[in-house]
């Protein structure tokens, strides 16, 4: 939250929006940039870079240089009259569920929601650490994971959210495993400032795979056999409703 305030102090509306939404509305920074990215329950609304204010939804974010109002519509308003928009739109409460706003970025809006609390997902989750978008480095790639967590005695846990259906889940899953055991092994997140307070388990980090319980692919129990016995993946099914609060309905480990 920090992030959000120092960079939404130069725009008084969202401001505003922020202290009004709570952990609705972040700033986070772009990795590898100066920029600084606003989101709504996930979905990037605007962004900020070297006084160019880019604000809406995808491709049709505008350009407005903080010094030149847009005809009529200061970059100020355009941003809060978006975000109300965000807010009638993309609410648990809301009632246009095919709205685009409702359906835009699924897996960064249950993001947001696990971010808001971890432990809706499991009690075991330590609250104090939950990264999200973690940059995770393999020779010559780079990943980004969705979220990264530890749990109450130390253990790493790699997590992966998916809305629909995806056949890779699995494979996607443990890919980052492997980077997130190199890095654990080289000593980066202490190095780098993750955890910071806590020691880390040296045992393998866990995997949880995160997704609406009609949403696992069928092939997945076949991927999962032939996986290796340190890597401990569970699937945690959700609730179709989830944007309306997160329950866990099954935990299926192996």
């Amino acid at each position: 939250m920090r992030a959000a305030h120092e960079a939404a102090s130069r725009f008084p509306v969202l401001e505003n929006k922020i202290g009004e939404n709570g952990e609705a509305v972040r700033g986070s920074f772009v990795a590898a940039t100066s920029e600084v990215a606003f989101l709504f329950r996930g979905l990037e609304f605007a962004r900020w870079s070297k006084g160019i204010l880019r604000v809406g939804i995808g491709e049709a974010q505008q350009r407005l240089p903080m010094a030149q109002a847009a005809p009529g519509r200061p970059p100020h308003e355009l941003m809060g009259e978006l975000v109300s928009e965000l807010e009638l739109h993309r609410s648990s409460l809301a009632t246009e569920t095919r709205h685009p706003l409702y359906r835009f970025a699924p897996e960064r809006w249950l993001e947001a929601i696990l971010r808001e609390d971890p432990t809706r997902l499991d009690a075991q989750l330590d609250a104090r650490y939950l990264y999200s978008q973690v940059p995770a480095l393999a020779v010559g790639d780079r990943g980004v994971l969705d979220l990264l967590g530890v749990t109450r005695r130390g253990r790493l846990v790699v997590i992966e959210l998916k809305a629909s259906e995806d056949i890779q889940l699995p494979i996607q899953a443990v890919d980052y495993w492997l980077r997130v055991r190199r890095h654990q092994r080289d000593g980066d997140f202490a190095r780098y400032g993750y955890f910071s307070g806590i020691e880390l388990d040296a045992a393998p980090p866990l995997v949880w795979l995160v997704a609406p319980g009609l949403r696992f692919h069928s092939a997945a129990d076949i991927l999962l056999r032939y996986l290796a016995p340190e890597i401990q993946i569970t699937r945690i099914g959700l609730g179709e409703n989830w944007r309306r609060g997160i329950r866990v309905i099954f935990r299926q480990s192996g």
